[in-house]
């Protein structure tokens, strides 16, 4: 499946041969979910069986949205970089134990929110706070987040 995606990657085949590729992959995996469905389960079963149909059956209803990053260039066919850009917070959650107040969970989501932005971007991090503290101290014009056009 992955080899696929690494030959697109690699401009070894194009956006049309990668996306026929995908469909007898897409075809195999939705009639595999469908066959367990069938099998269904007895209501309230609690079993590790009727748990493997429920997720069956969860996924076929999202089943569109996991071949988005077929229809749409740019879009990544795994959540690596959403976990990567976790990775961080959760590293800084553990060591310091969290945090105490609403107040502080709050500076805490904005600061990495802020970092995690200018990071992805190659933008100096230091840079970018320096300049934010002295234009709100000087009432003057914050820096934006977005990107330079």
């Amino acid at each position: 499946m992955f080899d696929h995606w690494h030959r697109y990657k690699d401009s070894t085949i194009d956006w049309p041969a990668l996306q026929q590729s995908w469909r007898p992959i897409r075809k195999a995996f939705e009639a595999r979910l469908q066959q367990a469905e069938e099998l269904g389960y007895q209501w309230g079963e609690r079993t590790p069986w009727a748990k493997t149909v429920r997720t069956a059956q969860q996924i076929l209803q999202l089943a569109d949205g996991l071949w988005t990053f077929l229809e749409t260039r740019g879009i990544e066919p795994t959540n690596n970089a959403a976990e990567r850009a976790l990775r961080q917070s959760v590293i800084q959650r553990k060591i310091s134990h969290g945090v105490q107040s609403r107040q502080g969970a709050i500076c805490r989501s904005r600061l990495l929110t802020v970092t995690t932005t200018l990071r992805q971007q190659g933008r100096d991090v230091w840079q970018f706070l320096e300049q934010d503290w002295i234009a709100h101290h000087r009432a003057g014009v914050l820096p934006s987040l977005l990107p330079d056009p």
